[in-house]
């Protein structure tokens, strides 16, 4: 059931009532019977599975509390919490590779946000081992941990000291809480119903159609590409947010103006920030970090961007987009003196509006490159989309328009684009120091007011009919 249905929102409309009339000290069992409900509608056997993982990894961390400082049962409870996401995400491509037609045709559903809780039972077996979280005793409030239901298909990926301590901790209604969760699950819904799905269309050039548009068309599709996916990610993490709040519960920012970024590094701060956090945490770090050396620092950080990239898909796509980041960070982290002593002799202050705009379009320009990979269907059609953007380069404003018209798109839809994204990047830099979820309810009555009924006539006027699978589903 994703966010953007009707009976999604009929269904926690149910919840909250039920929720608010249950007692305090029994809510968590309310929270934790619809999470299951939730988690049902995608099928029994993903069910099961996840089942199978909160009892697994619950086992594991009673086992862990005994056992702190014995790395063998670390691997033990940890490669048994990853083995299902491995499986499912690796299972179809290799079996497809190697097994014989017509049995390569079989094939596996991955489970609805399988890599998104098993990073949460990850994260809680190594905080028991580390000794900063005491086992979790109570076998449905840690399964209510895993699997509560607005974060349970794609995040964000809320630390295990901080929403246990929640859970664990009855609360009363807090009505400013409720009203800052309903505007910014409001807001959540504008940015993908409308921003990221009226660039849906035009996002996207498959291979076999690479030779019936010119370059310009491919170059404009990256572009609406980069908006409608961060658009389609932090509107469902804004609805998440807000599901949450409503219930009581704070879950952190999950963007922060990510294309305002003057570094890579500064981006991937800024960018999914549960999942950037929990790579540097629990990959990163415990590699050895920035703390042995130089070339060993530069090995950890290519060695976490890979694992990114292969957290995101198969496809060998997806791993040169991580490494290219890690290039990024690498190459940037050894060029910082170099680059600090270019500023200086550069008549342009580094931190003045010129300098950071400088570095915000240089940055802009590195991620773009790797969103073409991120975005294609292989490495040769990442290449082909290069190769054909050149074609016709430099572009004129006859040729922009001719792209504009091989897209499909004329001066209405434009006009109907550009109603979306516009509102949409001034409040993304608005709010580009804390986020959305933390700038929306620290505004005036009178501009909350003002952005929550635009939010709403855009969903219900500007809105198309047919909603598209949320882009960071199917991860």
């Amino acid at each position: 059931m994703q966010f953007t249905t009707f009976a999604y929102m009929g269904f926690f409309a149910a919840v909250f009532a039920i929720y608010w009339a249950t007692p305090a000290r029994r809510r968590w069992v309310a929270a934790l019977a619809a999470s299951v409900g939730f988690y049902a509608l995608f099928g029994a056997p993903m069910l099961a599975v996840l089942a199978l993982c909160v009892a697994g990894t619950y086992a594991g961390g009673l086992l862990l509390e005994k056992r702190r400082g014995q790395t063998w049962a670390l691997v033990l409870c940890v490669g048994a919490a990853l083995l299902p996401l491995l499986f499912f995400k690796y299972f179809n491509a290799l079996f497809g590779a190697f097994a014989p037609q017509p049995v390569s045709a079989f094939s596996l559903m991955m489970p609805a946000g399988l890599s998104f809780f098993t990073f949460k039972t990850v994260a809680y077996l190594a905080e028991v081992y580390r000794g900063k979280l005491d086992a979790c005793h109570s076998l449905g409030r840690y399964a209510l941990y895993v699997s509560i239901f607005p974060q349970v298909s794609m995040g964000p990926i809320q630390r295990p000291g901080d929403l246990l301590a929640q859970i664990d901790a009855p609360h009363g209604f807090d009505s400013r809480q409720a009203l800052s969760g309903a505007q910014l699950m409001l807001w959540g819904y504008f940015e993908k119903l409308v921003v990221a799905e009226n660039l849906a269309s035009y996002s996207a050039v498959a291979p076999e159609r690479m030779d019936r548009v010119i370059g310009c068309s491919v170059f404009l599709t990256t572009l609406f590409y980069a908006v409608r996916l961060y658009a389609d990610f932090a509107g469902y993490s804004h609805i998440a947010i807000g599901c949450m709040q409503l219930l009581g519960f704070s879950v952190p920012e999950n963007f922060r103006g990510p294309y305002w970024s003057a570094s890579v590094r500064e981006f991937w701060d800024r960018w999914h920030i549960s999942l950037s956090s929990w790579l540097r945490d629990y990959i990163y770090i415990p590699l050895g970090g920035s703390r042995r050396g130089a070339v060993r620092t530069g090995c950890n950080l290519l060695l976490t961007f890979f694992v990114s990239g292969l957290w995101h898909g198969v496809g060998l796509q997806f791993a040169v987009w991580g490494l290219l980041h890690g290039c990024y960070r690498v190459v940037g982290r050894f060029t910082e003196p170099l680059r600090a002593r270019l500023w200086q002799r550069s008549p342009i202050a580094r931190e003045s509006l010129p300098g950071r705009a400088v570095r915000v379009a240089v940055t802009l320009l590195l991620v773009w490159v790797g969103w073409v990979f991120f975005s294609a269907q292989s490495v040769a059609h990442a290449l082909g989309i290069f190769a054909r953007m050149a074609d016709g380069f430099p572009y004129s404003l006859q040729t922009l328009k001719n792209g504009l018209v091989m897209l499909g798109l004329n001066r209405i839809l434009l006009w109907r684009i550009a109603f979306a994204v516009v509102p949409f990047l001034g409040v993304d830099f608005a709010a580009r120091r804390e986020g959305t979820a933390v700038w929306l309810p620290g505004q005036k009555k009178w501009l909350r007011l003002l952005l929550c009924y635009f939010a709403l006539a855009s969903v219900l006027f500007n809105a198309p009919f047919q909603v598209t699978e949320p882009i960071y589903f199917q991860f």
